[in-house]
């Protein structure tokens, strides 16, 4: 090994070994490993490019232009439509209608369900997607949620296997193209026959041994305490005793006027909640809304207060059903500690105008109000029920004077045109990728289309995207183009190559699949991809093996996250509503572990003739 070598072995092990212990942040090490090797590049050490050459400096941030980056920027801004439109919603209520109550269809169904959300959006979206319709269906089932959440996790990384959106398949794939010499980078269809075969095994484990396996643990804490639906908020507040529906016709005195002359809340202490007119619904409504004849009209507020309106040649029915369920968004807030808003009405704090959102109740001291919500001089320890677009919610955000709660989403009805063009675009992508566009540019001009179409707006989209994800990657691929420039990718694969020379090409394989998925469990997908890729993909060349199916496996093994709740955050997200133990990620993990190895081997041997 040379001078560059140890250097680069030296300042990469310390940090390996803090971010695995849990005292250094794996982006925050990343980022700090480029700028040290960018230093060195600067003082004359050949870890980027030849010594003596500064402007090979530049290296240590080329991470940051690379295709993954552009790939995941993209990816997390496509996955964040999917969730707001509803499409990912739609797409899990039809697969939980085929549950019932069988313990073992609920788990088959919901590893199925989040392996299949996968193979498009991030392992960890589309976990977090459907842990509250897994604590949902444990409520209505009363199957306890440690038997539903990790086949949610394990389901999540079995999809992540099959697909080339994975993070550290991307990252594999891109880094073929680095290697010495230049590799072909593996195709968006490459990683589907090998992890599908993967999955389905893993599946059918999961709904034939799950039942056995899995914890029967209570919930540590009560599942109301959860993140509440835009259902649930209205029964908290007691909404639905005081919801009306209107139907404007074209005899009345208020057609054709606005909200503003019909001064509901002015005449009558009442609130105009959302208009719906052609079976779309208006909202949030603005004073200057006109009514037109056939408009429906929901209003909230008391009995004697409505009674009036038949003046008016209106004749308001009571609601029996959610409003929140024909689309109408609520949004908890409540009122900061020594907040300037204290003691000040919503009218006075112009909150609508301001903000987009519409007080339907308040809660004070155990009793909900909803009538002349805006009237009220705010107190300490309040808490409003407000309705409205959720894209508002950036401008609540910024003001200190109130805690914004955000609902969980699994009861909105889908936004069609949204999906529609979500979907189109989604199809749009894979399809061109799969005819030979790079897919870096095919996800990049579908994420720019969902921007223009107005599905998502620009700043909802900066808002989507993971940062902890871009750094750590940019960061790290100044030390996989280390590990290559100085050798010692190189002399790790000769060594590699040396242990499994006796076992041949499929050895290899097996050989980057169980170094992979063993670092995994210590260091997390992404991290493990882009330390181990590098090796592995030099074993292959200097053995004369395919470094595409080398690379593969290497990859695949990155989503075999299956050992400790700590190897992934998915697994992290579902311990505290299942009360899971570090044991509990074990006892079904290691059966998972080696079914997922043989099923790799056997992969290899089908799909790429080793």
């Amino acid at each position: 090994m040379n001078p560059a070598s140890w250097f680069v072995l030296g300042i990469l092990l310390p940090f390996l070994i803090l971010t695995a212990a849990g005292k250094l942040r794996a982006e925050l090490a990343a980022l700090c490993l480029a700028a040290i090797l960018g230093v060195a590049q600067l003082a004359g050490l050949g870890v980027l490019g030849e010594a003596g050459k500064p402007a090979s400096v530049a290296r240590a941030i080329a991470g940051f232009s690379q295709p993954v980056v552009i790939t995941l920027l993209s990816l997390f801004i496509i996955t964040r439509c999917m969730e707001q439109t509803g499409l990912t919603r739609w797409i899990a209520r039809q697969m939980l209608r085929l549950a019932g109550n069988s313990q073992s269809r609920l788990i088959a169904l919901f590893t199925a369900t989040t392996a299949l959300l996968s193979l498009v959006m991030n392992n960890l979206a589309a976990g977090a997607l459907l842990l509250p319709a897994a604590l949902e269906v444990s409520r209505r089932t009363r199957v306890k949620p440690s038997k539903l959440l990790i086949p949610v996790a394990y389901g999540s990384l079995l999809g992540g296997a099959a697909t080339y959106f994975t993070t550290a398949n991307i990252i594999v794939s891109d880094l073929l193209t680095i290697a010495t010499p230049p590799q072909k980078p593996l195709g968006i269809l490459d990683f589907t026959p090998t992890g599908g075969l993967i999955a389905l095994a893993g599946i059918a484990f999961l709904a034939l041994a799950g039942g056995r396996l899995l914890p029967d643990y209570e919930p540590s804490v009560s599942l109301l305490h959860w993140r509440p639906t835009s259902t649930e908020l209205e029964q908290a507040y007691q909404v639905g005793e005081r919801l009306w529906k209107v139907i404007i016709p074209e005899t009345s005195t208020l057609a054709g006027k606005t909200l503003h002359e019909a001064a509901f809340g002015e005449k009558l202490g009442i609130a105009a909640a959302a208009i719906q007119r052609n079976k779309v619904l208006i909202f949030p409504l603005t004073a200057e809304q006109t009514l037109l004849p056939g408009d429906i009209l929901y209003l909230i507020g008391r009995a004697e207060r409505i009674a009036p309106l038949h003046e008016e040649g209106l004749s308001p029915e009571e609601m029996h059903e959610p409003i929140s369920q024909l689309g109408l968004s609520f949004v908890e807030l409540l009122l900061s500690p020594r907040s300037p808003s204290e003691g000040h009405t919503l009218k006075e704090l112009n909150f609508r105008r301001r903000f987009g959102f519409t007080a339907i109740a308040l809660h004070r001291k155990g009793r909900s109000y909803r009538t002349s919500v805006a009237d009220f001089p705010l107190e300490a320890g309040d808490s409003l029920l407000v309705a409205g677009e959720l894209s508002n919610l950036p401008l609540l955000r910024r003001m200190p004077d109130f805690v914004v709660l955000e609902p969980d989403l699994s009861d909105q009805p889908i936004q069609r045109r949204g999906a529609l063009i979500t979907a189109g675009v989604t199809l749009a992508a894979i399809t061109a990728s799969v005819l030979g566009m790079p897919v870096y540019l095919a996800m990049l001009i579908g994420a720019l289309l969902v921007i223009l179409t107005g599905v998502i707006s620009m700043e909802e989209a900066t808002r989507a995207v993971e940062w902890k994800a871009i750094f750590l990657i940019a960061g790290m691929y100044a030390v996989s183009l280390a590990m290559v420039q100085t050798g010692l990718a190189d002399i790790s694969g000769r060594l590699m190559v040396r242990l499994v020379t006796p076992f041949g090409p499929l050895g290899l394989a097996a050989g980057a699949y169980l170094l992979s998925a063993l670092l995994t469990q210590v260091m997390g997908g992404q991290v493990t991809a882009l330390v181990s890729g590098p090796v592995v993909i030099s074993a292959a060349i200097r053995l004369g093996v395919s470094p595409q199916a080398v690379a593969l496996a290497a990859a695949i093994a990155c989503s075999a996250s299956f050992l400790t709740p700590l190897a992934h955050p998915v697994n992290i997200l579902m311990i505290g509503p299942a009360n899971y133990r570090f044991s509990d990620f074990f006892k079904v993990g290691w059966p998972l572990t080696l079914i997922s190895f043989i099923m790799l081997l056997v992969g290899m041997k089908l799909f790429w003739g080793l």
